[in-house]
């Protein structure tokens, strides 16, 4: 999923952006092959029947494409987690046109004003979606947690499911502070919680980026933040624990698809608390990297710009496949501090199904799909390609909105701090302004990495799109 999420409520900014899903080339409709093989009716076999079980989703208030569906319940003295994802390889056959479009596209890509699915929205919000009242055909996870949260058994089933409601995080949100909430969702703030301790304990991280929200206003426009609610990172705390349990699996099993990422060097955090410092950031020698993030507040401009620089830690990330008992020298992802995989969004990410698969069999005590098998080792190559084109897409759309967020104030001085340098021309660097929180290059003499400065916007063209800086 992107790291920076954008949102547009302006007509002139949704033209721009169709005009640079032409120019970055990026698939708009699905050929009809492929449309039509997502509107077969898939062949359930084997398996069982869990509509009784009162599951609910939490997304945004307008996604349609619900790839996962939970219920907690407590079990002696500690908790059960039924969780259910969506079965898109119920839909999809190995080497079919619908298969092929999926490994071309690899992710679902976002721009503010929409999302260019992975799968045809026949299939991704409709009969492969875990819509309430809908019996659907899924992956259903059983994970037992004890009193503090640890996992103690974990397996995944195929299953017939039936979700009772689609919540938004607001709303949880909302019940939960009033009391009102039934007992899984109570429960889904008591787990989320013992889970944000487990991963204080282990050395997680996990970076609260803000939302942004771009508006028109008196002639020009003005960017906001939705810092997000705790309801959030409870919910990704369930996402996250069910990719722990895949990834374990998945070692155990002897073969496997993890996302890694290794450490940090330590370069990279000095570079981070150069850029704290310039934006005043309190950050003592004693206090980790980890423990800082954890208190920062994502509505507070400086704090948000921080946030948004943090995300630069995790680009070492990739996909690492193993075989045969043969375990990489490299399992685990440094911000989870823990082995993990991708497995809980297969609507929307291809790995996702081919980790489902894995697990099953694993949990079946049979050898892997010879389909998933054949499709491993290109796995990893072609999920990076995928991440490059999403990050490419999320750059250029980050571009043209601070271009529009600035164009009507060319020549203001703003103030800032340089997060970047550029090795080989020590004259081109980038600016993190301090607020509005808009990363731009800036070119003049004497830039140093973390140096707060006074810049002078140059340039915000919307055409191009970019914005320029220049040392005030």
């Amino acid at each position: 999923m992107p790291r920076r999420r954008i949102r547009v409520t302006d007509d002139p900014l949704r033209a721009a952006f169709t005009t640079l899903r032409t120019e970055l080339g990026v698939p708009s409709d699905f050929p009809p092959e492929v449309t039509a093989e997502a509107q077969r009716a898939p062949v359930l076999k084997g398996y069982e029947d869990a509509t009784d079980i009162p599951l609910f989703t939490i997304d945004p208030p307008a996604s349609t494409d619900l790839d996962q569906a939970m219920h907690l319940s407590r079990r002696g003295t500690g908790y059960r987690l039924r969780y259910a994802i969506a079965d898109v390889a119920a839909f999809v056959v190995p080497g079919s046109a619908l298969d092929a479009s999926a490994h071309r596209r690899v992710l679902t890509l976002y721009f503010p004003d929409t999302r260019i699915p992975l799968h045809p929205p026949v299939l991704s919000e409709g009969a492969a979606s875990l819509l309430p009242g809908q019996v659907r055909p899924a992956a259903l996870w059983t994970i037992d947690l004890d009193a503090e949260g640890r996992t103690t058994a974990a397996e995944v089933h195929r299953a017939l499911v039936r979700s009772r409601a689609k919540l938004d995080y607001d709303g949880v949100q909302r019940a939960v502070d009033a009391g009102t909430a039934e007992e899984p969702l109570m429960l889904l703030r008591e787990v989320g919680a013992l889970r944000e301790r487990l991963e204080v304990e282990r050395g997680g991280i996990s970076l609260r980026v803000p939302e942004q929200e771009i508006v028109a206003r008196d002639g020009g426009y003005e960017l906001m933040y939705r810092a997000g609610v705790p309801a959030d990172g409870w919910n990704a705390q369930i996402s996250l624990l069910t990719g722990m349990a895949a990834a374990d699996l998945m070692l155990a099993h002897g073969t496997g698809v993890l996302r890694t990422l290794p450490a940090a060097p330590d370069g990279a955090v000095g570079r981070l608390r150069r850029t704290a410092h310039a934006l005043r950031i309190d950050w003592p020698h004693h206090v980790s990297y980890a423990a800082l993030i954890r208190s920062l507040d994502p509505g507070i401009p400086s704090h948000a710009a921080f946030l948004q620089e943090c995300t630069t830690l995790l680009r070492g990330a990739g996909y690492t496949v193993f075989r045969d008992g043969v375990v990489p020298s490299l399992t685990t992802h440094a911000a989870v501090a823990a082995p993990y995989a991708h497995c809980t969004a297969p609507l929307r990410r291809l790995a996702d199904r081919y980790a489902s698969e894995i697990c099953l069999a694993a949990v079946a005590g049979r050898p892997v799909p010879e389909w998933v098998r054949v499709a491993l080792d290109a796995l990893p190559g072609e999920m990076s390609d995928g991440g490059r084109r999403a990050g490419t897409v999320e750059r250029a759309c980050v571009d043209l909105v601070e271009a529009a967020l600035l164009r009507d104030r060319v020549g203001e001085v703003f103030d800032g701090c340089v997060v970047d340098v550029d090795e080989h021309r020590p004259r081109v660097g980038t600016v993190q302004l301090e607020t509005p929180a808009v990363i731009g290059r800036v070119e003049g003499a004497g830039l140093e990495l973390g140096e707060r400065l006074r810049v002078r916007l140059t340039e915000a063209d919307l055409g191009a799109p970019r914005v320029l800086f220049a040392p005030a």
